[in-house]
């Protein structure tokens, strides 16, 4: 790297710390702080969603599906259309206007107003716990990628140590001062970059290196340019994993209530799905492919990064180093300020009950998420990889509160044991499931088993409860 490359990631670094202290001067509350005053055009919360869902795995995880099978890695992003698709016409009509009418900023604020407060407190510390552990992987992910290219040259520390405390240090700032609407504005110039860095420089340089798009199919298998070299059993698996995320993630329900109104809300998922699937997921894959043209030994997930240290020219190389930066921060400060609202607003205000205004809401939560940041830098410093605990955490929540959170919001016999029971059961399942290692059924991904549980004990559970209900009313 030369000094433009330098000067140009500067610049990155300095207008997202900038967003972050304009949003500073202009919070006064809560719903400034985690919602956005509720005011936020659908634009930049679907640059938001795709941003934060895609994130930094889209940098590593599908252009190694790309080198590995080909285009047919873009149905991982299919399940991303499918789940925004399905929010923005099943969930939204109800959880924005119940969330404008109760004034909700969290997801387990829904859970609340159906099950009490006991089901909502379990839900906060899943998810809580869930994406701290997600900004921890995010931090890490970024360290490695500066530890790697722009830091790799320094001498006087550790490399991975040194990113470790720049990637956090800038993520902790703008989303500390800025809250949410920080977040989505610089999600929005953050995906923007990425697009651009990729689409105009990674693609058109890698392709001039493989010499061509003719020279570039010649050199690889026939099945790496179709849409079926992929099981159906892994298409399954992708989609049981991914798409209850968008009924249960705190970071989406988030921007529905930050959205102006139910309309705008809609759109920004139907943008968010369409950013996903087609434009992202094949210039993932595509930039995979060519990678596996020009490094077809190398480690799958590492091929991408080589392809374009290798390919871009002087100068252009700061500015496709900043568009992976922004997958990672995109996904790193949602994970933030979601964990930040499970702990002040599910768990401090409902327990501790010390907040007296709405200027002491807002400096609590600023040094929340603060000390959430810490905590996820040391889990990113204590680890080489957390990938394995994130994981665990992800797979828990899926399976944990798909169940209770659809019988919320479409069955009125819905119980709070129920609700209880099913969270623990099905979540307590899949992490077994997991931990064990133990072979499944067609080789089908545990949270399959651990939703199917959760809703063997959540149905049953809610008719007795709804019984003894009618009999003693």
């Amino acid at each position: 790297m030369i000094w433009l490359d330098y000067l140009i990631f500067g610049l990155y670094f300095a207008t997202v710390l900038g967003i972050g202290f304009y949003f500073f001067l202009k919070n006064t509350d809560r719903d400034d702080y985690f919602v956005g005053s509720r005011n936020i055009t659908a634009p930049y919360v679907g640059m938001s969603l795709v941003a934060t869902d895609v994130g930094g795995g889209f940098s590593i995880g599908l252009g190694g599906l790309g080198f590995l099978i080909g285009l047919s890695g873009s149905w991982l992003l299919f399940t991303g259309l499918v789940g925004a698709w399905l929010v923005a016409v099943v969930m939204i009509p109800r959880i924005k206007k119940l969330g404008d009418t109760h004034r909700f900023l969290t997801y387990p604020d829904f859970l609340r107003l159906r099950y009490g407060n006991t089901v909502a407190l379990i839900a906060a510390v899943i998810s809580g716990i869930g994406y701290l552990g997600f900004t921890g992987a995010q931090i890490l992910a970024g360290a490695k990628l500066a530890a790697g290219s722009i830091f790799a040259d320094f001498t006087f520390m550790d490399p991975l140590r040194f990113s470790l405390y720049v990637m956090a240090t800038v993520i902790l700032l703008y989303t500390v001062l800025g809250g949410i609407k920080a977040v989505i504005y610089t999600n929005a110039v953050q995906w923007i970059i990425l697009l651009g860095g990729l689409l105009c420089f990674g693609i058109p340089f890698a392709l001039r290196e493989t010499g061509g798009w003719h020279a570039l199919k010649s050199s690889l298998p026939p099945a790496h340019f179709t849409l079926t070299n992929v099981s159906f059993v892994q298409v399954f698996n992708w989609f049981i994993t991914i798409v209850p995320v968008w009924f249960v993630a705190m970071t989406l329900y988030q921007r529905v209530y930050a959205c102006k109104n139910t309309r705008e809300a809609r759109k920004a998922f139907f943008i968010a799905g369409v950013l996903e699937y087609p434009l992202m997921a094949f210039m993932g894959v595509s930039l995979g492919l060519l990678a596996r043209a020009v490094f077809p030994g190398a480690e799958a997930e590492m091929a991408v990064p080589m392809l374009l240290r290798e390919v871009l020219p002087v100068g252009v190389t700061g500015i496709v180093l900043a568009a992976y930066f922004s997958a990672v921060m995109s996904t790193a400060d949602s994970c933030l300020i979601a964990a930040s609202g499970n702990l002040v607003n599910d768990l401090v205000e409902r327990i501790g009950r010390i907040i007296s205004s709405q200027k002491t809401a807002v400096r609590v939560s600023q040094i929340s998420t603060l000390l959430i940041g810490g905590l996820a830098l040391l889990i990113a410093s204590a680890f080489e990889s957390v990938l394995e605990i994130i994981l665990y955490a992800y797979a828990f929540m899926v399976s944990g509160l798909l169940i209770p959170t659809l019988g919320a919001y479409f069955w009125s016999k819905s119980h709070p044991a129920a609700a209880l029971a099913g969270m623990v059961g099905g979540g307590g399942l899949t992490l077994i499931l997991i931990v064990r290692q133990t072979p499944l059924w067609l080789g089908l991904d545990a949270s399959l088993f651990g939703i199917c549980f959760s809703a063997l004990l959540f149905i049953p559970i809610s008719l007795l409860f709804h019984r003894e209900d009618q009999h003693a009313g």
